[in-house]
């Protein structure tokens, strides 16, 4: 690489390579998951900037800092770069292939990890679950593909980097979904003291998961904005995105159903290639196994379950948590494999699904995969769901549908996901003086309303206007420490921490109250935004306690940490699609959506939060792929030129309702909502894809493009 002529161009600042990246240590700081016997992940070097090898098209190897950011990449077309080319593979079946070429030297055959499931065991259940499916009435299987997507956020990724060279301290100012974890990755990275990096998040023009940890370019602007001793800024281009952004899905899995004579579901059996690209992100690995092996389970009772995936890298951009993460692709799996095995027993689809659910009366109920449902109501939510999109008068629609020439097919998905993600959660509230209370947050709004719910929280267990209640987030500073906004955990885990440390400013407020009062604490009751002597009416607001608190030296100022169980959060979705035969042109024409969130806290957020689930679903479905070139490993989908995003025309018709059932293990009964409309979506709308199918034809793979489904009606 050369990059003099590059150096000398106008207004150039400085040019970085890897060279310049010393002491920068390993990008990839994942979550650990332990391999078939305790084994460890093969976990290859994350560099900010690539020296001597890159492992995939898009890699960062030099970073141009200039007056403008025309200038800068006038002066990056000059940097000379001879590579010399090595054989690659992108396809994770091909990754797993004997002899393909080798990412990492250190991962034999690719292998990252080998993931025996999400229960111990030392075996006895793989052979177990073997001798059901030998002595089974029925079996049912199906092989299918969970393609790359590429998230596309509205907003792409981007920073401002700068360094106070009094205090010898950093500031990232960037887009994510909570500065914690960029603080934790790049401290880590850096060898850094948490106090000498400060990380900021301001408004966030969306992120679904991909935001959620650190990258090459924010380490190597930190390096740059030290050196030059100027605030480096960068925004990501669309095309570099599409070679950089963690990438989400790509997944080929096996599944495999025995049954008894009547149709009940007696044991499941699950094998998935997990492609991780050529480095392993934060969540990447979790993902993979643990999101995905939880819900296999979903709303059935499936006695035993043996879930084999093996994690595996390719040269292509790493993979990660979107919007679902995991969570899609386990149900796409379970409900895709339900109509088949509704297919093979000769039952009908809503039959065979009455017939194996769980049952209200069941819970607490323990599952095969090492998780226990506190609640679910799933064949109500079922009926419901049914009634919502008048499935007894389908088969009067097909018949209008067939008169115009359209092939019209329904398709049902139930779904139970497991929420939560990162255990343990903060939240902070401070009176910082006059008639306002501060909610401090460590989770990231990134579209989804948080100022609106926490304040409103906050007001109504307070008993005051909501209007008093300020909400801050996005800065390492506030000194909340938090396990992101991922997993659709935000609500269920800050939300209930804000509550105890509710619970907690309450109690203090007493003791001044008391104080001021000259009473017992036994005395003081809180009640709309009062503290008061219980039978007369002497009362301070909390606002004035607080005030009092402060004049003593003392303080309401409170922080509480909550360590939660998941929730389940599980609904039933069911659509409705038309196929024009002389195109191959699949339409959803109807859509109805049952959901079970909890406690819904803000109806319209959470509704929000479904359509916009089931809008990316729906593109994934129909129109999105991820593809590199097999031969040479260079994307070919690298603009929405090539990549298919869903529109406002795309969207059906969404009948919604909610079926609320309080969630038991923590105190706000929610359960999450965010991820639910796409995990929902993706076995829905190919089922129905599927039933307006000719009996016998093959269903394609997503997405089911018109060119797919034209083939697919001929026989093609």
């Amino acid at each position: 690489m050369d990059t003099a002529d590059a150096a000398q161009q106008p207004a150039v600042l400085g040019v970085f390579t890897a060279a310049d990246m010393q002491g920068v240590g390993n990008l990839a700081r994942p979550r650990p998951v332990d391999g078939r016997g305790g084994a460890k992940m093969i976990l290859s070097k994350w560099p900010a900037l690539a020296d001597e090898r890159v492992v995939h098209v898009g890699q960062p190897v030099a970073m141009v800092v200039a007056e403008t950011p025309a200038q800068a990449a006038d002066a990056a077309e000059r940097v000379a770069v001879d590579y010399e080319e090595t054989p690659s593979v992108v396809d994770v079946r091909d990754a797993d292939a004997a002899g393909a070429p080798q990412v990492w030297p250190e991962a034999a055959g690719n292998l990252a990890l080998d993931w025996p499931g999400p229960a111990p065991d030392d075996g006895s259940n793989a052979r177990e679950v073997e001798k059901v499916f030998q002595s089974a009435a029925h079996r049912a299987s199906v092989a299918l593909v969970n393609q790359r997507v590429i998230v596309a956020s509205l907003e792409t990724r981007g920073a401002t980097a700068s360094y106070d060279r009094a205090s010898d301290e950093l500031t990232l100012r960037s887009c994510s979904q909570g500065p914690g974890w960029l603080h934790e990755m790049l401290t880590g990275a850096f060898g850094l003291p948490p106090g000498k990096l400060r990380v900021i998040t301001e408004d966030v023009g969306g992120a679904f998961g991909m935001k959620s940890g650190a990258y090459p370019e924010y380490a190597a602007m930190l390096v740059a904005a030290k050196k030059l001793g100027r605030p480096v800024h960068w925004m990501s281009s669309r095309s570099e995105a599409f070679m950089s952004d963690n990438q989400g899905r790509d997944m080929f899995l096996r599944g495999e159903m025995a049954l008894g004579p009547d149709g009940e579901f007696l044991a499941l059996r699950v094998k998935v290639l997990a492609n991780l690209g050529a480095f392993i992100s934060n969540a990447g690995l979790v993902t993979a196994t643990n999101n995905l092996g939880r819900c296999l389970s979903s709303v059935y009772r499936i006695p035993r379950i043996q879930c084999d995936i093996r994690c595996l890298y390719t040269h292509t951009v790493q993979t990660g948590p979107y919007r679902g993460a995991g969570r899609p692709e386990a149900n796409y799996l379970v409900e895709r494999l339900v109509d088949e095995c509704a297919r093979v027993c000769r039952v009908d689809p809503v039959a065979i699904r009455r017939r194996n659910f769980i049952e209200p009366k069941a819970m607490p109920y323990k599952t095969p995969v090492a998780v226990t449902y506190d609640t679910g109501e799933f064949g109500a939510i079922f009926e419901e769901a049914l009634e919502l999109a008048d499935y007894a008068g389908f088969a009067k629609r097909r018949e209008q549908s067939a008169k115009r020439g359209m092939r019209r097919g329904i398709g049902i998905s139930c779904f139970l996901e497991h929420a939560g993600g990162v255990p343990v959660e903060s939240a902070a509230l401070r009176f910082p003086g006059g008639d306002k209370a501060v909610v401090a947050l460590g989770v990231q709004g990134t579209g989804q309303g948080h100022g609106t719910v926490y304040s409103r929280l906050a007001a109504k267990q307070f008993g005051i206007d909501a209007k008093l209640v300020e909400v801050k987030q996005g800065d390492s500073r506030l000194g909340v420490p938090s396990g992101g906004t991922v997993a659709s955990r935000s609500t269920m885990m800050a939300g209930s921490a804000l509550y105890r440390t509710i619970e907690i400013v309450i109690s203090k407020g007493r003791k001044v109250a008391a104080r001021v009062f000259e009473a017992t604490e036994a005395d003081i009751e809180y009640r709309n935004g009062e503290f008061s002597v219980i039978g007369t009416d002497r009362r301070l607001s909390l606002f004035e306690v607080a005030a009092k608190a402060a004049e003593a030296g003392e303080s309401l100022d409170s922080t509480a940490k909550v360590e939660l169980p998941p929730t389940f959060p599980n609904g039933c979705h069911i659509a409705e699609v038309e196929i024009d035969p002389e195109t191959g042109v699949a339409e959803v024409v109807a859509y109805a959506a049952v959901d079970d969130c909890g406690v819904v806290l803000d109806e319209t957020l959470t509704e929000g939060q479904v359509s916009g689930g089931l809008a990316q679903g729906l593109g994934q479905v129909l129109l999105e792929q991820g593809v590199y070139d097999r031969a040479t490993g260079q994307i070919l989908s690298g603009s929405f030129t090539d990549y298919a995003m869903p529109r406002a025309d795309h969207m059906p018709p969404l009948a919604g309702a909610f079926h609320p059932v309080p969630c038991t293990t923590n105190p706000i009964g929610v359960k999450g909502v965010g991820e639910a409309g796409t995990t929902g979506a993706l076995a829905a709308i190919m089922n129905a894809i599927a039933d307006a199918l000719p009996a016998g034809a093959k269903a394609p793979d997503m997405p089911a493009t018109p060119d797919k489904l034209w083939r697919a009606l001929r026989g093609i």
